[in-house]
C-alpha cells in the first residue's frame, strides 16, 4: 500500500526500514517507536548478550528490535499491555526465547540491584520519570557503568519556564506539564549525582516523524473524521513539539 510505504525511510532509518511497516502499525501505541529507538541509541553501547530492561515496551515492537539488532536478552515491562499479548508478538517474531515479559508498575515493583546492563525506554518516561525520587530507584537496577536511555515527548521550551503552545494546551492539557525540554531532563538527571556522560538532545525532525506516522496510521485505519492530533501537529509550524532523547551512564 502506497501510504504505508511512506514509513520506509532507509536513508534516515536504515535499521527500522527493515521492519514491515504494516507490522509496526499493527502494534500502534503512539508515534513510530523504532524511529525513536534508532535515533536514541546512536552512540549508546548495547553489547551482544547484554541484559536489557525495555521499560514501557507497549505491544513489544521495541523488544523485538533490541533482540534482532543488538543480540541482547530483554526484560519487557509494561503496565498496560498484558504479558500474554506481548508474548504472542514476540513468539511470532521469533525472539520469544530471548525476552521475558512482565506486566507491572515500575514505580512500585522491585527491580533488583545491579541486574541490568542497560535500561531503555521509548515514549513512556513522561508517565513516571519526572518524580525526583524515581531515578535513584531505577539506576539502582543498573550494574556499575550500565546505560540508561529514553525518548519522551517534549516541548522545545520547557513548560515550567515558558507558556505551553495553545495548540498543545488545548489537546493535551495538564499532560503537557510532563513534556520537558532536553535541558530540563539533563538537569533533572544530573541533580541525582548518580549518572555521568548525560547527553540530552532534541530529536531532529521528531515533529515531522509524528505527523507522518499519524497521517499514515489514519489512512490505514480508514479514519476520515478530523484528527485532533494531526491538527495540533500541523499547527506546530515552528516545531515546538518533538521528542527529547536522553542517555547516561551509571556512575
Amino acid at each position: 500500500m502506497d501510504h504505508v510505504a511512506e514509513l520506509l525511510r532507509p536513508a534516515r532509518y536504515p535499521r527500522s526500514s527493515e521492519y514491515d511497516p504494516e507490522w509496526v502499525l499493527a502494534l500502534d501505541m503512539g508515534p513510530h517507536p523504532l524511529w525513536q529507538l534508532e535515533d536514541l541509541l546512536i552512540g549508546v553501547e548495547v553489547a551482544a548478550g547484554s541484559r536489557v530492561l525495555d521499560l514501557g515496551s507497549g505491544m513489544g515492537a521495541t523488544s523485538v528490535y533490541l533482540v534482532r539488532e543488538y543480540d541482547c536478552e530483554v526484560v519487557s515491562l509494561d503496565l498496560w499491555v498484558p504479558s500474554e499479548e506481548r508474548r504472542a508478538v514476540l513468539e511470532a517474531a521469533g525472539v520469544g526465547e530471548h525476552v521475558t515479559t512482565i506486566t507491572g508498575d515500575v514505580r512500585t515493583m522491585a527491580l533488583g540491584d545491579g541486574v541490568f546492563d542497560a535500561i531503555i525506554s521509548v515514549d513512556a518516561f513522561e508517565y513516571f520519570g519526572t518524580d525526583a525520587r524515581f531515578l535513584p530507584r531505577l539506576v539502582a537496577a543498573l550494574r556499575s557503568g550500565g546505560t540508561l536511555s529514553m525518548s519522551t515527548p517534549a516541548l522545545r521550551d520547557d513548560p515550567y519556564t515558558a507558556a505551553v503552545p495553545p495548540h498543545v494546551q488545548t489537546l493535551f492539557g495538564a499532560e503537557a506539564a510532563a513534556w520537558h525540554s532536553p535541558a530540563w531532563w539533563q538537569r533533572h538527571w544530573d541533580l541525582t549525582g548518580l549518572v555521568d556522560d548525560i547527553a540530552a538532545r532534541w530529536q531532529d525532525g521528531g515533529r515531522d516523524n509524528w505527523l507522518m506516522w499519524e497521517r499514515v496510521r489514519r489512512v490505514g485505519l480508514n479514519q476520515t473524521d478530523p484528527s485532533l492530533v494531526v491538527e495540533m501537529l500541523e499547527a506546530d509550524a515552528d516545531e515546538q513539539v518533538g521528542f527529547a532523547l536522553v542517555s547516561a551512564r551509571k556512575r
